[in-house]
């Protein structure tokens, strides 16, 4: 090196030993489901000897685990460039591409395996598989017509008969009450359906209610009074009664604000959205509901909740779900001083809270935006933006969440959608708080799950729980069978 070159790589000391031990080490913990720390042992190996392509391979596949599809596709792609002929890198990046919604990518990397190997059965199934779905969605999109008709218009609930043998709870003139509720939550426990006609009922109710909210709703908290804030849910329904159990049920006096990804992945999602709905109508102005990344139609037909919809009701069900979903307002702001949203915060600076407001949030989130970068952003430790590990919105550093709250005169935002080992975590200098409130996440996180508790003085209070039991019904039940596929179950 010539003096004055700052161009030179730093030396990379490989180790080749403690590299392959640290893989071994890893792949023990990823088969016991401690993804967490089986990512951070795939690092380690990488770092000690970054030159082997099945690292990377198991690395990708980890991420995958744990939901981080960009990463888990730069890794596919690194193990590709190391090694063309690791056909485990194909399968990796295949699955990253599926779970991305990138079916095109996928098969054409199925069809790069089958090349590879041409009697390989499973790659053949599932190069089949994509590219049946292509053709499916090319099809849907030839014959799709402008049809801005709502299920609520082609609905005839007079003719949805109640049958003698029903003994649930009842709608009173399609009005839910305190009685409702109340034998509404044993009677799911139990696992018994509400009926038909009052689901679709109390659907249309919300439906109207969700309609005449702003993306951005103000929230008070009276003096001498509290809000409890909540995470992610996921069908989690009896750690939901859990909370309620804890924290009281929902009330005038009690009132909550759950924030998003309230379905999927879990197996008693239609009773937790059933749950949470049935309390929106009944405490309007004491009840606040957020869309969550998971209130789309993309993720309900891979994790799970149009599955449950139309097993447990009817596919035109799953339709008006999502009419409802595309109303559920983006973000909430508390005595104008705390925001909260699902994701994150934004992929350019000088975003107000009157852009919030002004946010068209009644359709399927873009790719990129206000509205995309609120469902699915993470915060990252470091200072600045970096491309998300998801794939979709973006990673904000401490500087990010700093400026926007100075720019917005914010104490902090709080913001879930990512499992923490207490159920919260407090982190860019307090001003960026997560809450995740389903325990032992999907059956095999170990996490706990949390809730936060706040009054006037807007000083949050946490509070932790672990998982209670549930019925055998497994998350992910009533899943896409593509993701059983391709491995991400």
């Amino acid at each position: 090196m010539t003096e004055g070159d700052t161009d030179a790589k730093p030396v990379v000391i490989i180790d080749e030993a403690e590299a392959d031990k640290l893989n071994q080490q890893a792949n023990k913990l990823f088969t016991s489901g401690k993804y967490d720390k089986a990512l951070d042992m795939y690092t380690s190996a990488i770092e000690n000897n970054p030159n082997i392509a099945k690292y990377f391979g198991n690395r990708s596949t980890c991420n995958i685990k744990l939901e981080c599809y960009g990463s888990a596709l730069q890794d596919a792609n690194e193990a590709i460039r190391l090694d063309p002929k690791y056909v485990k890198g194909y399968y990796r990046r295949a699955s990253a591409n599926m779970a991305l919604q990138k079916f095109k990518l996928s098969m054409r990397d199925y069809e790069a395996v089958l090349k590879a190997c041409p009697n390989d059965k499973d790659a053949k199934k599932k190069f089949t598989e994509c590219k049946k779905i292509v053709h499916q969605r090319a099809f849907a999109k030839a014959i799709a017509v402008d049809d801005s008709k709502s299920v609520v218009e082609s609905l005839d609930l007079d003719s949805i008969t109640i049958e003698p043998d029903y003994d649930g709870p009842q709608l009173e003139d399609g009005k839910v009450t305190v009685e409702f509720m109340e034998a509404l939550l044993p009677y799911l426990k139990n696992q018994k359906k509400l009926h038909k006609r009052y689901a679709y009922e109390m659907l249309v109710s919300i439906k109207e209610q969700f309609a005449a909210l702003p993306s951005l709703v103000d929230v008070t908290i009276p003096e001498g009074e509290k809000l409890t804030v909540c995470g992610d849910i996921h069908g989690q329904f009896y750690d939901l009664l859990n909370i309620f159990e804890i924290n009281g049920v929902p009330s005038e006096t009690n009132p909550y604000l759950f924030n998003g990804d309230f379905v999927d992945r879990g197996s008693f999602s239609v009773e937790v959205i059933l749950t949470l709905f049935g309390f929106k109508l009944l405490y309007p102005n004491h009840m606040f509901l957020s869309r969550g990344n998971h209130e789309t139609v993309n993720m309900n037909q891979m994790y799970g909740f149009e599955g449950e919809v139309k097993e447990k009701y009817t596919p035109k069900m799953v339709d008006l779900f999502t009419e409802v979903y595309n109303l559920l307002p983006l973000s909430h702001l508390i005595n104008s001083k705390i925001l909260t949203m699902h994701g994150g915060l934004f992929s350019k600076d000088d975003i107000t809270l009157d852009d919030i407001r002004k946010t068209e949030r009644n359709k399927q989130p873009p790719d990129s935006g206000i509205m995309c970068d609120i469902l699915w952003s993470d915060p990252q430790p470091q200072n600045g933006r970096s491309p998300s590990k998801r794939g979709v919105g973006v990673a904000f550093g401490p500087d990010v969440t700093r400026n926007f709250c100075k720019l917005n005169d914010l104490k902090f935002i709080i913001r879930s959608h990512e499992v923490k080992p207490e159920g919260y975590e407090v982190a860019h200098d307090g001003q960026c708080i997560t809450v995740f409130s389903a325990p032992n996440y999907c059956d095999q996180m170990g996490n706990k799950g949390a809730f936060i508790t706040l009054s006037t003085d807007l000083i949050p209070k946490y509070t932790s729980y672990e998982a209670v039991p549930h019925p055998t019904v497994k998350p992910m039940a009533y899943a896409n069978s593509m993701m059983s596929m391709f491995g991400l179950m």
